[in-house]
């Protein structure tokens, strides 16, 4: 009996202790008071938050989530080993819980309820593993907290004061009052003009249930000034650089990209979207009678323009930009040495897609922004170009079925599964042969083995990351065997060796081009490039955390009117860069 009662003293001096750590050592920072101006800005930030949210309603954004999952690495830090990718067309028009804040069941997870089938259509169509990673735990990201974001469920501790790119912010750090799942913890940066939250990273707060199946991962989610007082959601950078997932510790890298804010809202009532072509020119004063070989080759066109078109409506082909100059540049480059002499010039145009793929459509070459994106030099941009080339050459064009423009009235989720653009492979072998000799006889004859070189890294990579190598529109750079098409060029490359710093095979995503959320055109990115210091600044075909330079939104100024004399003379469009300098 004395036993007994020394235990329970005991017990109740531990619990006694744990108790009055707890309270001196509470879960969160102690919450400084505010000034009257830092007060302020955080009436704002609340009030702009439901305006975020109501402006985002009235817009359908293509939504593209792209996963690494990452393993340990002795040299490297962190290694690819798998990878999720999932793109999709968002209505948020009816996205949002319309109710007061509650815990979530376990069958309506997150902050969105009963709007998952309004952006999993395109990933369905795509046959894309969806179980792993579900879209609708990413799509939580984009906002603090739907229904909850106010002083009464959460604390504000100022931080400093910061600029993002041009933008003046103050940082808060932000928790919630009372512990329960799904509550934004973690940093929000407000702009000091209208209070807009510009960037915010963090968790959510997690259930302290025994049956809580959701797991939140850490992210740094970002927002941009689209139109005069418009600040949506751009991108999402997610990362957990150790996990368990079975019996194995995981890390996991994502990237989360917006655009496609200005698209037309989809029909509702209706499986058909009318199609309008701008730019059509009435020249029949002026035409004359065509021959059989022309009369096909306009149809050829036709089906090319109606689907082109398409595409771009849709969101998935970015309109036309300065960057295809530079790749029609490429293309002259490897024309003229090789006498080819079409009998219309042959354009680029890039997907909007992270995919890494490329295909023709008609005389268009059509390549992706993630191909683009990891294309090291110009060379190797130079070596898919050539593919793509021949495919024209060799008159591997579109079906002409989409000249009937009727063939193309459906809705946007079903792009990808109603238009085929892949070629066979048998004219992927044919073009391949064809392409090396347009690269030995034109000017990168002599600098063949750098492409050769992405094309290894290309198939290295390409063993695990099988989602960024998986063609949604067009064709894979890499055989179902894994082996790239191009494969000759690895002959006169050297082999890979991760610690010669100056082989650059393969860079990042997200290297070369930005997409405008807004109206879907690309730039080149304006940035330094950095030698890699080690063999874990190279990071092929990976992705990396997201950072912008924030600016306000700025009007297009009109061109200049042209001079009244002379004649006016425009520069060729640059090349790329070579590897980091």
């Amino acid at each position: 009996m004395k036993l007994q009662k020394s235990s329970l003293a005991l017990f109740v001096l531990l619990l006694s202790a744990h108790l009055a750590f707890a309270k001196k050592h509470p879960k969160y920072e102690v919450t400084h008071p505010l000034t009257p101006a830092q007060s302020a800005l955080v009436d704002k930030a609340i009030a702009r938050e439901k305006v975020i949210i109501r402006n985002i309603q009235q817009h359908t954004p293509l939504v593209e989530t792209y996963i690494q999952d990452m393993k340990p690495d002795a040299k490297l830090y962190q290694v690819p080993v798998s990878d999720t990718y999932m793109l999709s067309r968002v209505d948020f028009h009816k996205a949002f819980i319309d109710k007061p804040y509650e815990a979530p069941t376990r069958k309506e997870h997150g902050f969105f309820k009963g709007s998952l089938a309004a952006f999993t259509h395109i990933g369905k169509a795509l046959h894309l593993d969806q179980e792993s990673y579900n879209t609708q735990g990413f799509m939580d990201m984009m906002f603090l907290d739907p229904v909850g974001f106010d002083r009464q469920h959460y604390e504000f501790n100022y931080v400093r004061r910061e600029f993002l790119g041009s933008i003046r912010t103050v940082v808060f750090d932000v928790h919630p009052k009372v512990h329960g799942e799904g509550r934004f913890n973690g940093r929000i940066w407000v702009e000091d003009q209208d209070g807009n939250v510009v960037r915010f990273n963090g968790s959510y707060t997690e259930s302290t249930s025994e049956d809580n199946t959701r797991e939140y991962f850490h992210f740094d989610s970002w927002r941009m000034n689209m139109q005069p007082n418009l600040w949506l959601p751009a991108a999402i950078y997610v990362e957990e650089s150790q996990r368990i997932e079975g019996n194995k510790s995981l890390g996991l890298r994502a990237q989360t990209h917006f655009w496609g804010y200005s698209l037309t809202l989809p029909t509702r009532d209706s499986d058909n979207v009318s199609v309008e072509v701008e730019g059509a020119v009435d020249q029949s004063q002026n035409s004359e009678d065509v021959t059989p070989l022309e009369a096909s080759r306009l149809w050829v066109q036709q089906a090319e323009n109606n689907v082109l078109d398409r595409l771009q409506q849709a969101g998935l082909l970015a309109p036309p930009s300065d960057f295809d100059k530079t790749l029609e540049q490429i293309i002259i480059n490897l024309e003229v040495p090789n006498n080819l002499n079409f009998p219309d010039p042959v354009h680029a145009r890039i997907l909007l897609s992270t995919t890494v793929e490329a295909t023709t459509v008609g005389n268009t070459i059509l390549l992706s922004k993630g191909l683009i994106d990891t294309l090291p030099n110009e060379e190797s941009i130079a070596a898919v170009v050539a593919m793509e080339l021949a495919h024209v050459a060799l008159g591997h064009h579109i079906d002409t079925r989409y000249a009937f423009n009727d063939r193309l009235l459906f809705p946007d989720e079903s792009s990808f599964q109603r238009i085929t653009m892949n070629h066979s492979d048998q004219d992927n072998t044919d073009a391949a042969k064809v392409a090396v000799k347009y690269l030995q006889a034109s000017m990168y004859k002599d600098r063949l083995g750098n492409a050769g070189l992405y094309m290894e890294q290309l198939a290295e990579s390409g063993k695990v990351l099988k989602q960024l190598n998986t063609p949604k529109l067009g064709d894979s750079l890499l055989k179902t065997d894994g082996t790239p098409w191009m494969a000759a060029l690895e002959q006169g490359a050297p082999k890979l060796n991760q610690d010669d710093l100056t082989q650059v095979a393969a860079f990042p995503l997200g290297s070369w081009l930005k997409t405008d959320p807004w109206d879907d055109t690309e730039h080149m990115l304006n940035a330094k490039r950095y030698a890699p210091m080690n063999a874990r600044d190279k990071m092929p075909f990976e992705v990396t955390p997201i950072y912008y330079r924030l600016r306000r939104y700025q009007a297009a100024q009109p061109a200049a009117p042209a001079p009244a004399t002379g004649n006016p003379t425009t520069n060729p469009p640059a090349n790329p860069a070579p590897a980091a300098q």
